[in-house]
């Protein structure tokens, strides 16, 4: 069948540790995603493989992987420390980017990132570090403020989808926004939380996360 996609589960080598991961790749595609996660989230996240399904109907890779393996995350569920390691989770992020740049079945295509809460502040941290390597990132109802010296290093055109209703979250990106200095966008889908459990808010946040990586990943 034609762009019918090559499935692999991945384990992917950090210094001492491996991460498990989900890698999904459509023939002939325009480029690959990697998900960075928010607290207390794995790469089942129904939320995250809406997203990554969604991005595959458009031809774009995606990979979603664990950040954290399983002995840690079973000691972060009781202490809920691992999870606010932003340096710890970026770190991560960089040994899966140059994983991915290695990779023969990923190593031509364009990077970018989709993180949500804590995951899109070590998604900005790991763009900032790797400059023109990453060409585009997407923040879901994510927290850049915990990457706030490093924003002004981003280069990659960056993406911040927050929920109207999440007026808290609204705030800490607008702050950020105005730190990014390249390419740069602000979408708050209206009406929603969050969690975007709102009918129809995750298929609009699916949406803007696909056209803008089919730009700028294409």
């Amino acid at each position: 069948m034609k762009n019918q996609p090559v499935e692999q589960a991945v384990r992917i080598p950090i210094g001492k540790i491996e991460l498990e991961g989900e890698l999904i790749i459509p023939e002939e595609a325009k480029g690959i995603v990697l998900f960075a996660h928010g607290s207390g989230s794995s790469r089942f996240s129904p939320r995250n493989q809406f997203v990554a399904r969604f991005l595959r109907e458009k031809l774009l890779g995606t990979l979603l992987i664990d950040l954290l393996t399983a002995e840690e995350e079973s000691i972060d569920q009781i202490t809920r420390e691992i999870r606010f390691d932003i340096e710890l989770l970026a770190a991560r992020l960089l040994g899966i980017t140059h994983w991915l740049l290695k990779e023969a079945s990923t190593k031509t295509l364009r990077i970018g990132y989709f993180g949500s809460s804590t995951g899109a502040a070590a998604a900005l941290i790991a763009a900032a570090k790797m400059g023109k390597a990453v060409s585009a990132v997407v923040s879901r109802g994510g927290r850049p403020d915990l990457a706030t010296h490093f924003l002004s290093q981003v280069q990659a055109p960056t993406l911040l989808i927050v929920g109207g209703a999440d007026s808290v979250v609204i705030e800490l990106n607008q702050e950020a926004y105005d730190m990014l200095p390249g390419v740069k966008k602000l979408d708050i889908v209206p009406g929603a939380t969050h969690l975007f459990e709102e009918t129809g808010a995750l298929e609009q946040v699916a949406d803007l996360a696909g056209k803008w990586f089919l730009k700028y990943l294409t």
